[in-house]
């Protein structure tokens, strides 16, 4: 055993000492696996980061829901027949209030629309909502309401349509400077004056850039039917219903009878197709966590030439390098050095000038982290250090393997000849 431990210890000594006194060729080897570890760490790196920070600010659609809409979350169909959803009805006030009354499986219900691109003024001042939320009471146990300063609307404002509103905060910065000075003030859209009750907490930049979910405005949905029309030829609506996951896994009790329910409010003939979808929120994640995989497959293709022509460049030289060292070769294995000391010198040669090529590529992706990318957070992660140095170093086995036997199957009195 010392004698295997100082053996592999002079291997690593005169792999060391081999790329040392040869840096030009050491950094052009290096060079191949560099670029093609930083190019796969770099997709992956980039889809990981892109994939998370859309799944967060996806996740306002909230987790054990059903969505009842007039369009199918059909991603993958080929087939999808626009043409008939077209002229589906929107789902409408009277039908969440049958919901409410008749649904049994469910936690809550709710039914929400919006419109955007809406101008207000106050004074002097001007903002712009981006989003206007019609809203009901049960909103509240979907959405994590956060306030600085005011609150929700109560059951009783919501069933009258008052007109009370809620601000994000950037329009209350772009109108009335802070929360304090926002409570109590009206806005006027279409005619309408909307006391402000409630400032919502800075919630940050949307996914892309943007601020939109800091000019959102919500009102009460029988107050935003005054003013827009929802259903057919106005405003899109959702009716959202929460299930119990707990009672009742992957809400399949529920989606049988919200299907069922709805049906019948319809007036459904068993043989007519459903004229509404029921859609769901991992449908959008799985199908966003399918487009990334995609990109993933490309970037390791891409990545892969990179190694790939890396790899030669090692191969190639380590030969060169046996070739030079060809007569210490003879004469090491003259004095009884073993085959397996010949073939780890060289393996370790090849493996270390892969691995530090890895690092370096790892290193610049690092790089690419530091910079500010505004709401897009680039993140390296442990997993993909990982993979980058697993990858090189198999590279540096492959690559150094060929050249290291032959160097260990050199007779050692034609190596010395060749001198």
């Amino acid at each position: 055993m010392k004698l295997f431990l100082r053996l592999l210890k002079e291997s690593l000594i005169f792999s060391f000492n081999s790329l040392i006194a040869n840096p030009v060729r050491t950094l052009l080897s290096l060079l191949g696996v560099t670029i093609g570890i930083f190019t796969i760490i770099a997709v992956l790196s980039t889809v990981d980061s892109l994939e998370r920070s859309i799944k967060d600010n996806l996740s306002f659609l909230g987790t054990d829901n059903l969505r009842v809409e007039k369009w199918p979350w059909d991603f993958t169909n080929p087939g999808y027949e626009w043409w008939k959803f077209w002229k589906r009805p929107e789902p409408i006030y009277k039908e969440y209030e049958f919901l409410i009354d008749n649904l049994s499986s469910a936690e809550s219900v709710e039914i929400i629309s919006s419109r955007g691109g809406i101008n207000v003024k106050y004074l002097n001042n001007s903002s712009v909502i981006e989003n206007l939320n019609g809203v009901v009471f049960e909103n509240k146990f979907f959405f994590d309401w956060e306030f600085v300063s005011g609150r929700f609307f109560t059951q009783n404002e919501t069933l009258t349509g008052a007109n009370a509103a809620i601000i994000g905060h950037k329009i209350m910065k772009d109108l009335f400077k802070t929360p304090e000075n926002a409570i109590g003030k009206q806005l006027k859209i279409k005619g309408r004056s909307y006391t402000i009750i409630g400032v919502q907490k800075e919630q940050g930049e949307a996914f892309g850039g943007g601020d939109s979910f800091d000019r959102q405005m919500s009102i009460p949905f029988n107050s935003f039917k005054k003013i827009y029309k929802v259903g057919k030829k106005g405003s899109n609506a959702v009716i959202r219903i929460k299930g119990i996951s707990d009672n009742d896994p992957g809400l399949v009790n529920l989606e049988y009878e919200l299907k069922g329910l709805l049906r019948a409010k319809r007036g459904l003939k068993p043989i007519e197709e459903d004229n509404f979808a029921i859609n769901r929120p991992e449908y959008l994640a799985s199908f966003v966590s399918t487009i990334f995989t995609t990109i993933s497959i490309a970037g390791w293709v891409i990545g892969s030439f990179s190694i790939l022509v890396g790899g030669f460049g090692i191969a190639n030289i380590m030969f060169v390098s046996v070739k030079e060292r060809v007569p210490i070769i003879g004469l090491q294995k003259s004095l009884g050095a073993k085959k397996y000391f010949i073939l780890m010198q060289f393996l370790f040669e090849s493996s270390f000038l892969s691995i530090f090529g890895g690092l370096c590529g790892i290193f610049f992706v690092f790089l690419l982290t530091l910079p500010d990318l505004g709401s897009f957070d680039l993140v390296i992660s442990l997993k993909n250090i990982i993979i980058g140095v697993t990858i090189s170093s198999l590279i540096g086995i492959l690559a150094g393997f060929f050249p290291a036997l032959f160097a260990s199957n050199l007779d050692p009195v034609e190596a010395i000849r060749s001198n």
